[in-house]
């Protein structure tokens, strides 16, 4: 605000800015909460590439079975999980509820479900890989239950994340668009 007099408004000295230039808290929020999200989004993208790579070379036989063993039944459910993404990427720039609710739900079905049910496929064989020291399929030489096995534990952390974060920011979605509503 400028004056005739001057570069400043008479009666003020510069340094009253601070109450004029903030940014609303839960519009902060969300910026932060869409930067987490997003960065999962790209950890989870990469989980998926491995997945899908493992799938795609033994499925084509690039390699031998005794490197890339055939993969495990809950690995070709979790290739869907790649519409959570996709919603996810639609819902963020513009502030889309829809879209994120279809991202949450679909990351329960298509990410968190086929791990819960590899985990379960799995044990039989990681109990017989740990009591009797016996394995039976391979990655590069690792036994596959155990690759498997910890890709699966950074996978259900990154799906939890996500999955907080986006209920977050709903959360801060739905308040702003009821405050809207209210004026």
């Amino acid at each position: 605000m400028t004056s005739r007099v001057g570069l400043r408004a008479g009666g003020t000295n510069g340094s009253n800015f601070k109450p004029r230039e903030r940014v609303a808290p839960q519009y902060q929020m969300s910026a932060a909460l869409k930067s987490e999200v997003r960065k999962l989004n790209l950890v989870h993208l990469l989980l998926w590439l491995l997945v899908a790579a493992q799938v795609t070379v033994s499925h084509f036989d690039l390699v031998s079975h005794d490197t890339v063993s055939m993969p495990y039944q809950w690995e070709y459910p979790y290739l869907l999980s790649l519409l959570p993404l996709f919603f996810s990427a639609l819902s963020l720039p513009k502030n889309n509820i829809s879209y994120l609710v279809l991202s949450m739900i679909s990351a329960g079905l298509f990410s968190v479900a086929p791990l819960i049910y590899g985990g379960m496929e799995m044990f039989p064989v990681a109990q017989q890989l740990y009591r009797h020291g016996k394995a039976y399929r391979f990655i590069f030489g690792f036994s596959a239950v155990t690759v498997m096995y910890l890709i699966m534990v950074v996978a259900v952390q990154v799906h939890a994340w996500q999955l907080y974060y986006m209920k977050k920011l709903l959360d801060s979605w739905f308040d702003t668009t009821q405050e809207k509503k209210k004026k």
